[in-house]
């Protein structure tokens, strides 16, 4: 590989990163993103005490490494939020009948829209992540790790791949590392752009080479993941905050943020709102602090109408939730969730019918068919919203409309089902005038001409 053909501009249309980096609003995962040097090991090392936590979680017993992250209370950035720590305590030991073989992959896929967060670590900061999974491999005694990397995501494999190298070449991953007797290394996998190996049983089916549809669970990945072998998943956001948790402690990452809702994550604004792009703050801030102080409010002069505050699958928040903290309970109190923290920003001109549709579409179009409920019935919630926002509903589509989610929602090896059922239901209860307006006068209440730019942007 030449440096040629690694991608020397940044989007200057993506990314914004101006105020932070303070200790009110600390940047882990985002230090230096927007640099174009700073992907090299020599930039990491220099400038971000770069792989000092990798040395540091060495020297410590792989059990005193999985506490510390314990301590942290780190909840997962991929859209679950579940505790990263305890989900590294289920890993099986080793016994003296069995020295257990683990993987530990990290999921790269991405493809929920509205989020964007990915991708500008692995561009910016991939030697974060590498040190993280080094870090995580020691806490549960892996010998392999793999990044499985979004098919779109071509422009990253390069350099990705350059650091991988660039470690392996400084003893930060191979044989004996840093003399400790334990052989690691990372490997990357580029999937063929599916949804749906976004679900972890689904990615390690399509990480084994076959068909990238999920599993039937138990047994789940920490019994048998890839190749038959315990497994952890993990989110690049998770993994990326690993080094920066044993460099300055979980006790101390527990006091960023709120009490259960600890650290920092990454939000990325999209949509109707002046200065969209990515952030990196403490969790619990509010939802109109972030829109409105950050994100310069709305782009148009109209009023904001709608956010949904954690990417596609998440519920629609109105006016009237704008006010929320941005931590995982409380979103889930609310009636939504936070995800993947993609916020989609949505004023009073855009059409909720259409909206609405362009999201079922992807979700009918993504969805694998193994189970027949997703399959039948996002297909179905299409169909619908394409009739009535072409001035061919009738005024029985409604009801039709919102007797199908309960009839999706968990019946399906997979939260596919769940994520497509949340649109529709949350957009039926907040705006359903607009769409009994579509149905009675054939024509838009909100007087849209073309639909939301970015994000639900038609193809």
């Amino acid at each position: 590989m030449t440096m040629a053909a690694i991608r020397t501009k940044p989007d200057p249309q993506i990314y914004t990163f101006e105020g932070f980096g303070s200790s009110r609003y600390p940047n882990l995962m985002l230090r230096g993103a927007g640099e174009l040097d700073n992907w090299r090991l020599q930039v990491y090392t220099r400038k971000w005490e770069g792989y000092e936590a990798c040395r540091k979680a060495l020297k410590m017993e792989p059990a005193a490494v999985t506490a510390e992250v314990k301590a942290s209370d780190l909840r997962g950035r991929g859209g679950a939020g579940f505790r990263t720590g305890m989900k590294w305590g289920f890993m099986p030991k080793d016994t003296p009948e069995r020295k257990v073989t683990r993987y530990l992959v990290c999921n790269g896929d991405e493809g929920e829209p509205g989020t964007f967060k990915d991708r500008a670590i692995l561009e910016y900061n991939p030697h974060q992540l590498i040190e993280g999974m080094i870090i995580a491999g020691w806490a549960m005694q892996c010998r392999t790790g793999f990044i499985y990397l979004r098919g779109e995501f071509s422009w990253l494999i390069d350099k990705l791949e350059a650091a991988l190298q660039e470690a392996r070449d400084a003893g930060y991953l191979g044989k004996d590392i840093l003399g400790t007797g334990w052989d690691y290394d990372i490997l990357t996998y580029r999937g063929a752009g599916a949804y749906i190996c976004g679900e972890e049983t689904a990615l390690l089916n399509s990480l084994e080479g076959r068909r990238g549809e999920p599993r039937v669970k138990p047994p789940f990945p920490a019994s048998v993941g890839a190749f038959g072998q315990p497994t952890t998943v993990n989110n690049v956001e998770t993994l990326a905050a690993v080094a920066p948790i044993l460099r300055m402690g979980g006790a101390a990452y527990a006091e960023l943020g709120t009490p259960g809702n600890t650290g920092t994550r990454i939000y990325g604004l999209s949509g109707h709102v002046k200065r969209p792009g990515l952030y990196e703050l403490p969790l619990g801030l509010p939802m109109d602090f972030i829109l409105n102080d950050l994100g310069g409010g709305s782009s148009t002069g109209r009023k904001i109408k709608a956010v949904i505050p954690g990417g596609s699958s998440a519920p629609v928040f109105d006016a009237k939730d704008f006010d929320c903290p941005m931590d995982f309970d409380t979103v889930k109190a609310r009636g939504s969730m936070a995800g993947s923290g993609g916020m989609i920003v949505m004023d009073e001109s855009t059409c909720m019918v259409q909206a609405l549709l362009r999201l079922t579409h992807f979700y009918a179009h993504e969805s694998c068919g193994q189970c027949t409920p997703c399959r039948e019935g996002c297909n179905w919630m299409e169909m619908i919203l394409h009739r009535i926002e072409h001035g061919q509903g009738r005024p029985a589509d409604l009801d039709l409309l919102a007797s199908l989610p309960p009839r999706i929602n968990m019946r399906t090896l997979c939260p596919l089902g769940d994520a497509a059922c949340g649109p529709v239901e949350s957009f039926l209860q907040k705006f359903r005038p607009e769409f009994e307006y579509h149905i009675e006068h054939k024509s838009c209440m909100a007087g849209a001409k073309s639909i939301l730019p970015g994000v639900l942007a038609p193809a």
